[in-house]
């Protein structure tokens, strides 16, 4: 990979931007062809001149914009086709998410209940009121940050056993339903920004009031029955959703 630095006097942009406007150059001309494996992390950081976590930042938009992959435990990859971003289209959960980025999830739970149904959870899952649903909330860290609070809800009757599962390891609630045959196929989304309440700035470690980004989903199955409903509510300043708006009919040119 040939030397150049980012400079904070010279150029406007962040330095993230400058490592991953220098990388993509290297992709666009060859100089990493397709599939080539980066040098490690320690490496680009003394050739582009930043540290680990702006380097980190450049690849990761960088995956986002299918210039790069990241292998678990083995570095990251110039892709071997540039391919339109996974996110407008493709339902993941935060745990591959996180590992397709190079990322470690882990979670802290806060609650993992099986109680009854409300009126209202009856009504959003198709069930009789006081059926029983196993409600779990956790904290979600990637490397150890502290990203969101998930708090999801399952009719126990879709998953059972699922209350026996230890969620406090890098335990994924969408696997644990998809070996019990739930598999979600869609999800209507809803995004809202928001101050954050108190139930949840201790531990995102934000003071109450501070922005957060919450997403609500519903997941529904082949058949259209909801299986899981989830709120998730990111930190502000730790949580970025990179979507893409067609107008009806319209396609870009070349």
């Amino acid at each position: 990979m040939a030397r150049s630095t980012v400079s904070a006097a010279d150029d406007p942009d962040p330095l993230w931007v400058q490592a991953a406007n220098i990388i993509r150059a290297q992709v666009v001309d060859g100089a990493l062809p397709a599939s080539r494996r980066l040098p490690a992390e320690r490496e680009l950081c003394l050739q582009l001149g930043v540290s680990r976590v702006t380097l980190r930042k450049a690849l990761q938009q960088l995956v986002e914009e299918g210039v790069l992959r990241s292998s678990h435990g083995r570095g990251w990859y110039v892709a071997a086709q540039q391919s339109a971003p996974e996110w407008p289209n493709t339902l993941e959960s935060f745990t591959e998410t996180a590992r397709r980025k190079g990322l470690e999830p882990t979670s802290q739970v806060l609650t993992a209940v099986v109680r009854a149904a409300s009126l209202d959870e009856a009504e959003e899952f198709g069930v009789v009121a006081g059926t029983d649903i196993f409600h779990l909330v956790r904290v979600r860290l990637l490397d150890g940050v502290p990203i969101g609070v998930d708090d999801s809800r399952v009719p126990l009757s879709l998953a059972a056993g699922l209350d026996d599962v230890d969620f406090s390891s890098s335990a994924s609630l969408l696997a644990e339903l998809a070996t019990r045959g739930v598999a979600p196929v869609q999800a209507d989304s809803m995004i809202e920004a928001r101050g954050s309440s108190a139930e949840h700035a201790a531990p995102l470690g934000l003071a109450v009031g501070d922005p957060v980004l919450v997403m609500r989903q519903t997941l529904e199955d082949q058949s259209g029955r909801p299986v899981l409903i989830t709120t998730i509510t990111y930190r502000g300043d730790r949580y970025r959703l990179h979507t893409t708006f067609a107008r009806a009919n319209g396609h870009r040119q070349g």
